[in-house]
């Protein structure tokens, strides 16, 4: 029997980012790959001239969107497996009329990259409360006295925590709060009751849970609906001493209602993600003593990567051995998709 014949588009130095060579050896053992020799991403174009005859696309970071041209020459084509996370950019032109009536399924690594962003976000979500950056400034100057920085508040352990989608990062990180004894909160409109059971959290609003949070963490979709979802109303409700993390999008936050409540310097807040991204040298935002920025690396980390290149392998494996595939897209909810 022959082996389905893999088309794969990404580049070797995304290959050895995301792939542990034993895991590479068994892709190309078990299936008949073509690899990209080029040291480029290719073009759309070029993806159209080469896809015909192919079961199956791998693609990843910098490849190329999927377009009408390529999608008229795929005779053969049945899945696409992306080796990174989302796919909106990637067939968005082609979903309804080409993607969907062929039944192709489009498969995401966007759950591998969630173990890393969620990890990510505990660890802000500690470093951020308890305010190890001040205090290690502190010490840095020659001080000890702890007192200068406010040592003393609601930490992890026994808070209330909000998170706002109940997206694949939120998911994983209401599993690693879990051990913390704290009390979680979700706001997501399109969690069932039933799902929200089996997650051990509870709904709220939106404006429920910044009212009744100590801490509050981010994972919402960059689509119109969440457009400056969260402004001036909901961060006012936030107490004291609050703690606000985004690992999502800059767009999900009213950026001009963010810098004015941080200027008052009542509540502390974490961002991997800005609009503008990055930040403009002369943000405020940059030297506010109570904001922490980093450069969008929530979603880096060795583990998250390498589980990439096992659950793409994984995809193609179950695919065509008629399998269910685990991340699999749901083109019914390809809308809210990031």
């Amino acid at each position: 029997m022959s082996k389905p014949k893999i088309l794969y588009l990404p580049t070797s130095e995304h290959t050895e980012k995301v792939f542990k060579p034993e895991v590479f050896a068994r892709l190309r053992n078990r299936f008949d790959v073509t690899l990209n020799e080029t040291a480029s991403n290719y073009t759309s174009d070029q993806v159209a001239e080469r896809i015909a005859g192919f079961d199956g696309v791998v693609t990843g970071w910098g490849a190329p969107p999927i377009t009408e041209g390529a999608m008229q020459h795929a005779d053969a084509l049945r899945i696409i497996a992306h080796s990174a996370g989302s796919v909106k950019r990637l067939v968005g032109e082609v979903i309804d009329k080409y993607i969907v009536p062929r039944q192709i399924c489009v498969f995401s690594a966007n759950e591998a990259i969630a173990y890393n962003v969620a990890e990510y976000t505990v660890g802000a979500l500690i470093m951020t409360s308890r305010r190890w950056v001040d205090f290690i400034a502190h010490t840095r100057s020659g001080k000890w006295q702890r007192e200068e920085v406010t040592s003393n508040g609601q930490f992890l352990r026994g808070s209330v925590v909000g998170i706002v989608s109940a997206s694949k990062v939120g998911r994983e990180v209401i599993k690693l709060l879990k051990p913390f004894n704290l009390t979680l909160l979700i706001h997501d409109p399109y969690l069932s009751d039933w799902d929200a059971g089996n997650l051990g959290v509870e709904k709220a609003g939106l404006n429920d849970l910044f009212a009744r949070s100590d801490l509050v963490t981010i994972h919402a979709p960059s689509i119109p609906e969440t457009n400056n979802m969260i402004g001036a109303e909901q961060l006012q409700l936030l107490r004291d001493g609050a703690t606000l993390v985004n690992t999502s999008r800059g767009s999900v936050i009213d950026h001009d209602a963010l810098l004015a409540e941080a200027r008052t310097g009542r509540i502390l807040i974490t961002l991997d993600v800005t609009t503008p991204e990055p930040l403009p040298v002369d943000s405020p935002f940059r030297h506010l003593p109570n904001v922490f920025v980093t450069p969008h690396i929530s979603g880096t980390g060795a583990y998250g990567y390498a589980k990439i290149g096992e659950m793409t392998l994984a995809a193609l494996e179950d695919f065509f051995a008629d399998r269910p595939v685990f991340g699999a897209v749901d083109f019914d909810r390809f809308g809210l998709l990031a």
